[in-house]
């Protein structure tokens, strides 16, 4: 009766189950998983929403890719950050994963192929096969810092393959597109007729100073047709009001050729509310208050997970530039399911396990630096006990999920 694009088993998984159960039994939860911003202590002027009740929003004019306005005031963000891309190739959608539904119904038909970063968000999985697109990896690779293995993309480019998506800064790794992986993952993809499809949410928040400006930026490229996604749940902290957009940018003739096929599928849907498009300059200028609150605390957040670990040969930061979460390798004394439900129902700690993000072995643990500064203090503290206490038991290195 049911579709295959989604799983057949959607029962909960162990760790699932344990949160469900510890909330019943009403126990307090640390939860270094966080990703809402609205609900992580920062301070929202009362009147931050304000713009939506504009009487701007009582007349419906529906404009497939959105308010000239509202474009032009995304057009405007862009240029704060140093890059140039005009209201007329600016496409507004509800979210960034419309955005995403939107590239694959552009670019590709059912069972063709688009290549994802691995390890990185897994949404992924779930975007893909709803759009009856298969999703193959390209790997991310360590040595020091985070860069992609050029040589993994080539492998995974097939006659299918018709879109290469980076993240920028990755998450979880948060590492930031280098200009020099840019030329060649640009030159492959021209070559070979791939479009590049760059998610940009996190660009805002650096945690290496620097790292952002020294970034490849796709819209930069005049030799691929390339996307660049952004949106408000990010960049202004508020993803209740549901606002977020495409760029487009390459060879004049292409990009014209994608805006008339994006146009068509946008004036189908007609998704994003006229109250946000008429907010929506507003709400990007408000955005700093926001903004610099979250960016304080991930850097401080991020230094203190450094300074704690530094002190516990057990345990290492990866190195990260950007995004809102941390990477902690930790021993491989149990598999990373047993250690997280570990630390959930011993600790009341809530942390996300590497397999969840598609890391190649284990054992990493990933935690969101959105946390209070305290809280997420004393969480780590108690992660580097955990850590000191059981590090004499190393030696067993189980595979994914402990089989």
């Amino acid at each position: 009766m049911f579709s295959n694009r989604l799983p057949p088993n959607l029962a909960p998984n162990r760790l699932a189950r344990a949160i469900e159960r510890m909330r019943a039994e009403r126990r307090p939860i640390v939860d270094l998983t966080q990703s809402n911003p609205t609900t992580a202590g920062f301070a929202y002027p009362a009147d931050l929403l304000a713009p939506l009740a504009s009487s701007r929003a009582l007349m419906y004019e529906p404009y497939p890719f959105g308010s000239f306005d509202a474009r032009r005031a995304v057009s405007a963000d862009y240029a704060r950050r140093g890059v140039h891309v005009a209201p007329e190739r600016i496409v507004l959608t509800a979210s960034t994963s419309e955005a995403y539904t939107l590239m694959f119904k552009l670019l590709a038909d059912p069972g063709d192929e688009v290549l994802v970063p691995r390890p990185s968000y897994p949404l992924f999985d779930h975007l893909t096969r709803l759009d009856a697109v298969v999703a193959r990896p390209y790997d991310l690779e360590y040595h020091v810092g985070w860069s992609i293995d050029i040589g993994s993309v080539e492998r995974a480019i097939t006659r299918g393959t018709r879109a290469l998506l980076v993240v920028t800064p990755n998450n979880p790794t948060g590492s930031f597109l280098k200009e020099a992986e840019l030329d060649a993952i640009a030159s492959l993809c021209a070559e070979r007729h791939i479009a590049l499809v760059s998610d940009e949410v996190f660009a805002d928040y650096e945690l290496e100073p620097g790292a952002a400006l020294s970034a490849g930026r796709v819209l930069d490229r005049k030799e691929v047709l390339a996307f660049a996604l952004g949106g408000l749940s990010k960049s202004a902290g508020l993803p209740q009001v549901k606002l977020g957009w495409i760029a487009v940018g390459g060879p004049d003739a292409l990009v014209d050729a994608a805006m008339r096929r994006l146009e068509l599928e946008c004036d189908t849907y007609l998704s994003v509310s006229t109250p946000v498009q008429a907010a929506a300059a507003e709400l990007l200028d408000r955005a700093p208050l926001i903004r610099a609150q979250v960016q304080q605390r991930v850097r401080a957040n991020y230094q203190t997970l450094g300074s704690l670990t530094a002190a516990a040969p057990a345990c290492r930061v990866l190195k990260s530039e950007g995004g809102w979460y941390g990477v902690v390798q930790v021993p491989s004394i149990q598999s990373e399911e047993d250690l997280v439900l570990d630390l959930l129902e011993n600790d009341g700690l809530l942390t996300h396990p590497g397999y969840f993000f598609d890391f190649p072995r284990e054992a990493y643990l990933i935690v969101s630096l959105l946390a209070p500064e305290r809280v997420f203090s004393d969480a780590i503290g108690c992660i580097v006990r955990h850590f000191d206490c059981t590090a004499g038991l190393r030696g067993h290195s189980p595979d994914r999920r402990g089989r």
